[in-house]
């Protein structure tokens, strides 16, 4: 599971690092190659609930399997593509992976470990999504800039492919013992836990896709670090963020509050202090430390708020949280460029800032009001 959403986060976000040699490649601009990344994500938010409520009765691990099919397709596609049209058409394909893969497979440690063990599987699952930035794409690049880009997608495609293998092979059936259908994610909307539950994974991933994807505009124009220094500091930071992860994975489940609270307030501290300490190299490092370790926890701490909310309609949690944290990663990433547009890289990191303390107060609000997670059946 955690080797094929490893392959989902490198596909989904390999294009950063080879957007203007594909761009040059069809002589597109990078604002038209940047639909590479924007696609995607709202795709995968419409595909989670429509194919997951579409292929309810069908065994889990079939389902899996299927989707990383056509994600390797969907790398092969891009690599053999002849004309930019088709790399979009295999961008298409990839959310809509994105959508049902993470729908059916970020619910599941609860069917595949017992039960004292399933904050820890989930931790495990979701260390995928730094991994994939921490060693994903660099990796990808690298191959693309000593081979060519398509050389990269066709390794990423044959890692698939070789995940494939290894899933039939060793996860075993999962029949669909909870169908997901549309009235039961109606139902859910319902519940003060899931809008709850919606409300802050909105917040913290707009603050946090709101500023993440422009930092390094801050770190050359505030810090002013070199291409190198640049490189390093990314790279630690996402290291911090497989680290938050496995911390965050471990607290979430005893004291989803406290947890979720931490990592909400921890974002909006460092995004809050860059413009005033961020003029240093060694002020922005540590902050882009707390920022990483913080952002790390957030989709394991996300899941279980959404899981807490309906513990009797696992898929169903996952599909609302994939849709919501789907739709959010493109909604940050357009309103912090609108805004990087009319003003500045630290204007960016306050709003973002801002709007992540928003968060915490959600996550009080929750508290405040003494809501009782249910019961599981």
């Amino acid at each position: 599971m955690t080797a094929g959403i490893f392959s989902i986060v490198t596909t989904e976000i390999l294009p950063i690092g080879l957007l203007t040699s594909i761009g040059s490649s069809f002589t597109v601009s990078d604002g038209m190659a940047g639909l590479m990344m924007t696609m995607p994500g709202f795709l995968a938010a419409i595909s989670a609930p429509l194919v997951t409520v579409a292929t309810a009765r069908v065994d889990r691990r079939i389902m899996l399997g299927a989707f990383l099919l056509l994600l390797a397709l969907a790398n092969f596609l891009a690599a053999v593509a002849s004309g930019y049209g088709t790399v979009l058409i295999s961008r298409v394909m990839v959310g809509v992976t994105i959508g049902g893969f993470w729908s059916i497979g970020a619910g599941l440690a609860g069917q595949l470990v017992p039960a004292a063990s399933v904050g820890r599987a989930t931790a495990v699952i979701f260390s995928a999504v730094p991994l994939g930035s921490v060693l994903g794409v660099p990796l990808g690049t690298f191959i693309g800039d000593i081979a060519g880009w398509r050389t990269a997608f066709l390794a990423v495609g044959g890692f698939t492919l070789a995940v494939l293998a290894l899933l039939l092979a060793v996860v075993p059936p999962l029949p669909s013992d909870r169908s997901t259908r549309l009235d039961l994610l109606g139902g859910m909307l319902r519940n003060v836990h899931t809008r709850f539950a919606l409300v802050t994974t909105f917040l913290i991933v707009l603050a946090h896709f709101g500023t993440y994807t422009y930092v390094a505009p801050f770190l050359e124009q505030v810090t002013h670090v070199g291409s190198g220094l640049l490189t390093v500091s990314l790279l630690i930071y996402g290291a911090a963020g497989i680290a938050g992860n496995f911390v965050g994975g471990s607290w979430v489940g005893r004291h989803p509050r406290a947890t979720f609270a931490a990592v909400g307030a921890s974002i909006a501290g460092a995004t809050l202090l860059l413009p005033v300490l961020g003029g240093s190299k060694v002020g922005a490092l540590a902050l882009l430390i707390v920022w990483g370790a913080a952002y790390g926890a957030v989709p394991v701490c996300s899941q279980t708020w959404f899981a807490k909310a309906a513990p009797g309609a696992p898929e169903a949690s996952s599909v609302l949280f994939t849709a919501s944290f789907q739709a959010t990663i493109s909604i940050g990433a357009l309103a912090g460029g609108t805004v990087l547009d009319h003003s500045s890289p630290s204007t960016v990191m306050t709003l973002g800032g801002l709007v992540a303390v928003l968060m915490v107060l959600a996550t009080g609000a929750h508290r405040a009001r003494r809501l009782a997670w249910p019961e599981a059946s």
